[in-house]
């Protein structure tokens, strides 16, 4: 009798747990650093995503409107920031990227989804995202769209993702 309450306490406690717990786990190769909490880092929510193809892909710019959007080997060469990281998308679930800031400060950020996986963007086909959420368009995104101040520790922020709408240009699918 106290084996089957104890298998009933153990088995109502397994259901009671909440699903996400394991479901909202953190990826990407600076993983870690949002994981820890202590390190300069941004842990970004993506939601909207049209499917589960190809790969999503976080990408950290110093946040001026001269450097956002530039190419990473040009900011790299004049010893600018600049961070990328890429995740395989997951079949289902929340996803949940972190990248690593080098210090505190104000950054641009900028998601896409690579759905035909040939690492480039391709306006007929890919996603693209920023912090803002604002409806993109068909014109370049704007600096004050990507713009995060991150503080000593992981800064969370949601992305919606958005796809080519027609005339419209870029949008969220719902």
């Amino acid at each position: 009798m106290i084996v089957r309450s104890a298998l009933g306490l153990l088995l109502a406690l397994a259901l009671a747990a909440p699903p996400s717990a394991a479901a909202a786990r953190v990826v990407g190769s600076d993983a870690r650093a949002c994981e820890a909490g202590d390190a300069p880092a941004i842990e970004a929510t993506i939601v909207g995503l049209k499917d589960r193809k190809g790969r999503l892909k976080l990408e950290l710019y110093p946040g001026n409107e001269q450097d956002f959007l530039r190419d990473d080997r040009d900011l790299v060469s004049e010893g600018k920031f600049f961070r990328r990281v890429w995740v395989d998308s997951v079949p289902d679930g929340p996803i949940n990227i972190c990248i690593m800031a080098p210090k505190p400060g104000r950054y641009a950020l900028f998601f896409t989804h690579d759905r035909d996986g040939k690492n480039k963007f391709n306006f007929w086909v890919d996603g693209a995202g920023l912090p803002s959420n604002t409806k993109l368009g068909r014109s370049r995104p704007k600096l004050a769209m990507a713009v995060l101040d991150v503080g000593e520790g992981v800064l969370h922020t949601q992305i919606r993702a958005q796809y080519l709408r027609g005339l419209s240009g870029f949008g969220p699918l719902n």
